[in-house]
């Protein structure tokens, strides 16, 4: 990390300050990238957001990055942050997972829009400030973010509980003191690590009942959200 500050400190400050915005570009691009594509969109699947994250980590880095030249100070910086992060895409309603990253991508591409990618202030004194920072740790806090992200995903904390609707035939085994023998009976039948499970309507003249299972996995299961209509 020194030879790269000294390198930078012998060149004039134009060419350190165009320097340094294309070191952090590369850093936030980067880091953006692996948190979208080896984080989110192998479980989510959804290009829409992929291609969102990408770009607004773009937009928001390029936008921290001409605040700070134009000397705005860092609270007007992050004022501007708080508006993008409450921020709702009117269109469709937006899942928190998805809301979440973009909570950080905006939070990754601020950092890296603030701080100096290199320590060039001994020889322009025109780059001090409390914005300084050292490349490494630029980087440093990056990574973190990625073991943060790691951590999470990994689900090594708790384990995800996923619900699903079952029409269910033996309604024998509703009554409430039956209620461990459904449980077995359903976890043999759909190999599942069910938890509880919850009766709904019950119809005698199919002898059927909807039930409501929840169970233990270690995979997201979002694809149906609730009991279509034509099967209710």
């Amino acid at each position: 990390m020194n030879a790269i500050n000294d390198f930078l400190a012998v060149l004039s400050s134009d060419t350190c300050r165009i320097l340094d915005f294309i070191l952090r570009l590369i850093i936030n691009t980067a880091f953006s990238m692996i948190i979208a594509r080896c984080f989110y969109f192998p479980k989510a699947r959804r290009k829409d957001f992929f291609f969102t994250y990408i770009l607004v980590g773009f937009c928001i880095f390029m936008l921290i990055h001409l605040m700070g030249d134009a000397k705005i100070k860092t609270g007007i910086a992050m004022g501007l942050f708080a508006i993008f992060c409450i921020m709702r895409y009117r269109t469709e309603s937006v899942p928190i997972r998805e809301m979440t990253y973009l909570f950080l991508i905006i939070s990754l591409s601020a950092i890296n829009g603030l701080a100096w990618a290199a320590d060039i202030s001994p020889k322009h004194p025109e780059f001090v400030g409390p914005l300084m920072t050292s490349m490494g740790e630029l980087i440093l806090t990056d990574a973190i973010f990625i073991f943060g992200v790691w951590m999470a995903e990994a689900n090594m904390l708790i384990k995800s509980l996923s619900s699903k609707y079952i029409k269910y035939d033996k309604i024998d085994l509703i009554k409430p003191e039956k209620r461990s023998e459904l449980i077995a009976d359903l976890r043999e039948r759909t190999g599942l690590d069910i938890t509880s499970v919850a009766i709904g309507s019950i119809d005698f003249l199919k002898d059927c009942a909807l039930i409501k299972i929840y169970y233990n996995t270690d995979e997201e299961d979002e694809a149906v959200k609730k009991m279509p209509k034509e099967y209710q």
